[in-house]
């Protein structure tokens, strides 16, 4: 492995130029991972803060929809094959004609009651044993992210299972002959990393804008080929290490000071000694 670090001051550019020996590649497909969530606009909030689920329909995953896009791109360009990839219960198989209308050619999708309570080791480790029976798979796609947990671990989780090297964070991605070349955004910094495949890559938002697809794109996705798979023909164990034990409702609680007399340079400076006296100022 070849490196070169350079980095320049805070809030400037630093650039890191790895290349990982991985010989040559023959890429066919490129998989887009993505989740069936539930859709947050149908969450209600009860007065005891408890969360009310009962109407709540699902959804792909808002920032999946960004994977499913660069994967369907970057397939495109290379004149290859995207095909997409979910893990869930027996409800996430409504994602898979709206992923597939999304430009992917082909789905697959495990199915297993114990995705509803899977952590993200046993969701990377169940997309991993799929993405290792899809031939010719050279490139795999996720989002940073999901949009009800944005836990931020199964792609990295997915590299560690498959033995690929990993890149986060993605903002920007070209293709650099057997590889890719890659921009991430980090806190204080823009870096540029080059990749070679087999890969997986993690992609922020920004990347592209999804777009929405049309009544033929939607018809054709009915007559596209699925492939199911079942959990426990996998041979893993879905018992998580971690589980989520409540979900409650954030309320914001606001002191309500409102500054009513006086002209208004007067209220500027109550407002300014108020924030001082908050530690604001």
């Amino acid at each position: 492995m070849k490196r070169k670090d350079t980095a320049k001051c805070r809030n400037v550019w630093c650039e890191i130029d790895s290349v990982f020996c991985k010989g040559d590649v023959n890429v066919s497909k490129v998989v887009a991972c993505y989740k069936w969530v539930a859709d947050e606009a149908d969450l209600r909030i009860d007065a005891d803060l408890s969360v009310d689920f009962s109407r709540v329909k699902g959804k792909i995953s808002d920032y999946d929809k960004n994977a499913i896009a660069e994967a369907v791109n970057i397939a495109t360009a290379w004149g290859e094959k995207a095909v997409g990839l979910t893990f869930g219960t027996a409800k996430a198989k409504q994602s898979v004609k709206d992923a597939l209308s999304r430009g992917l050619e082909e789905g697959y999708w495990i199915n297993a009651d114990e995705a509803a309570d899977a952590d993200g080791a046993a969701v990377a480790k169940a997309l991993a044993a799929v993405i290792q029976r899809i031939d010719d798979v050279g490139l795999v796609v996720c989002a940073e992210g999901a949009s009800d947990t944005f836990a931020r671990q199964v792609p990295s989780r997915i590299g560690a299972v498959l033995d690929w090297p990993v890149v986060t964070s993605v903002m920007k991605i070209e293709i650099a002959g057997n590889g890719l070349m890659t921009v991430r955004r980090l806190d204080d910094c823009m870096q540029t990393v080059k990749v070679q495949l087999p890969a997986v890559i993690a992609v922020l938002p920004e990347i592209n804008t999804p777009p929405i697809p049309g009544l033929k794109a939607v018809m054709a996705a009915a007559k596209k080929p699925v492939h199911e798979f079942k959990g426990g023909d996998l041979g893993i164990n879905f018992t998580p290490k971690t589980k989520a034990v409540e979900f409650k409702g954030y309320v914001m609680a606001r002191k309500n000071v409102i500054f009513k007399e006086g002209e208004a340079a007067d209220k500027v400076r109550e407002l300014a000694a108020a924030l001082r006296k908050e530690g604001v100022l």
